[in-house]
């Protein structure tokens, strides 16, 4: 029986990574321009490691990168468009280096009004398609026997997702509701690590799904209603530093605590109850498929060159 995660819902990635050396380890990590993504990062170079910063920009990986200092590499990936992702891939094979680790981390959180790209809604295609199309190019890369891979996603994938999972007739969005298509969006990341985990057993590859905690906010207890300001502050004693929202991201990249552990959702350092729907072995291989086919439909348009899945790293 594995030994108990000595870390809870307190602990920082720092914390986490203590005493842990990393060097000559190559972590990817996407939304480095992210709060967590950027701390993430940030905690695994301070531990020695060299470090993929992935932002929807040139600039904006440019500018997390510079921050951390010579252990980190700047990618430009826009995960809402798949000829950028195409891009960030080929980039990164071209640098002929294997990965220990990816974290997923960009997301698209809840815009007010639809937004749509190649007919598909963004929350649905930021949050899982780019990085379903991305990971899948870049598997053969990992690491056979320690790789790992870390998909971030949300207790909204709990709390916010349909009751049926996956809405595959509103993947277009028309009728939208934006906080349901983005727990829609973040079941799917949480699918897609249990079926990703499934697949990659025999190559020993340990595939995980998270939520990183609710963050601390400042400003809004000022426009509560005086009753409410309790509630609130109640509230914030079970709210996050950033530092805290990024320990199980990177725990589950790097620490020796958790070696061995896949096809799990996690929250607070610990194993945790995801969606019932998680074991619906039957839900996550549709939503495979037809994440392949919405990917092969967008290569065959034209619009990128993401049609080749390198199926000789991922079994059936």
């Amino acid at each position: 029986m594995a030994s108990p995660v000595p870390y809870g819902p307190r602990s920082t990635a720092n914390q986490v990574l203590a005493g842990v050396d990393l060097t000559r380890r190559w972590i990817l990590v996407t939304g480095c321009d992210e709060e967590i993504g950027f701390e993430t990062m940030n905690a695994l170079a301070a531990n020695g490691a060299h470090v993929f910063g992935l932002a929807s920009s040139s600039s904006s990986a440019k500018n997390a990168c510079n921050q951390i200092g010579p252990r980190a590499t700047p990618v430009e990936c826009d995960l809402t468009d798949l000829d950028s992702v195409a891009a960030a891939a080929e980039m990164i094979r071209g640098l002929q280096v294997s990965l220990d680790a990816i974290i997923a981390n960009a997301e698209v959180a809840m815009p007010s009004t639809l937004r749509t790209r190649y007919g598909i809604e963004l929350q649905f295609l930021g949050n899982h398609i780019g990085h379903f199309a991305l990971i899948n190019q870049l598997l053969d890369l990992v690491r056979n026997g320690t790789g790992r891979i870390v998909m971030v996603s949300s207790s909204a994938s709990v709390t916010q997702a349909p009751p049926k999972g996956i809405m595959f007739d509103n993947l277009d969005g028309r009728f939208y509701d934006p906080v349901t298509c983005f727990g829609q969006s973040k079941l799917a990341v949480a699918l897609y690590a249990k079926e990703l985990s499934r697949r990659l057993r025999r190559r020993a590859i340990a595939v995980n799904s998270l939520h990183p905690g609710a963050a601390k906010g400042i400003g809004v207890r000022q426009s509560l209603l005086l009753p409410l300001r309790a509630v609130r502050s109640t509230m914030q004693l079970f709210m996050k530093s950033v530092g805290q929202r990024a320990a199980t991201a990177a725990l589950l990249a790097a620490s020796p605590c958790v070696a061995g552990i896949t096809g799990e959702y996690w929250s607070d350092c610990q194993v945790a109850e995801g969606n019932p729907l998680l074991n619906d072995g039957e839900l996550a291989k549709r939503l495979w498929q037809v994440s392949v086919q919405i990917v092969e439909r967008i290569a065959n348009a034209g619009r990128s060159n993401l049609g080749a899945m390198r199926p000789e790293a991922i079994e059936g």
